[in-house]
């Protein structure tokens, strides 16, 4: 998840950002495919930064 971050925050994105956008995605995926939404936060949860709310203003 760490690649994906520095990835987009070499596309000028800042770190809150980054994470933002992240949790974005994992939202709308979650809506597209309901029947992974177990698997899908696993994986996200599992690679996410620590303290989400540090993140997500």
């Amino acid at each position: 998840m760490q690649d994906l971050i520095n990835r987009l925050m070499a596309e000028g994105l800042t770190e809150q950002q980054a994470y933002k956008s992240i949790e974005v995605i994992k939202n709308f995926a979650k809506e597209k495919f309901p029947i992974f939404g177990g698997a899908i936060d696993k994986l996200f949860d599992k690679y996410g930064p620590k303290d989400e709310d540090d993140f997500l203003d």
